[in-house]
């Protein structure tokens, strides 16, 4: 894995990280490149099979999925197999899979987080209802 600095490297000799071509700081296209790579293709069939996977990928391929379509949703799991491929190799580690119900979790609190933090800069307070109705049944009894 010393042919490739880093993970990015990697997943560009793939054909499977987004391109980047931009002008006068337009971007033009992110499309990948197109490559005949027979590893790419695996790991996009690997990425498909993780439709119905109850693992933290296979929650990350429903998402994209959900976001910008099926082709551009097997392409994106596939880059990330690729980089979790290569720091297995490159480190000598095995892989732990820390579940869908705990990638969901996370993906939640960073989405609230974003959105407190947005709506502080336009000046309003997030609340939480939950809280809320437990503070207003406590005032009232």
């Amino acid at each position: 894995m010393n042919r490739w600095p880093t993970e990015k490297h990697f997943g560009s000799w793939l054909g499977l990280s987004p391109g980047s071509k931009i002008t006068g700081g337009k971007v033009i296209s992110t499309k990948t490149k197109k490559c005949a790579n027979r590893a790419a293709h695996t790991l996009r069939l690997a990425a498909y099979s993780l439709q119905r996977s109850n693992s933290a990928t296979g929650a990350f391929f429903r998402r994209k999925k959900a976001q910008k379509g099926p082709a551009k949703a097997i392409t994106a799991t596939a880059y990330k197999l690729a980089r979790i491929i290569y720091h297995m190799l490159k480190n000598g580690t095995e892989y732990k899979d820390i579940g869908q119900d705990y990638y969901e979790k996370r993906y939640k609190d960073r989405l609230l987080a974003s959105l407190k933090r947005r709506a502080k800069e336009f000046g309003y307070d997030l609340i939480d209802i939950k809280e809320q109705q437990a503070v207003m049944s406590a005032a009232q009894g």
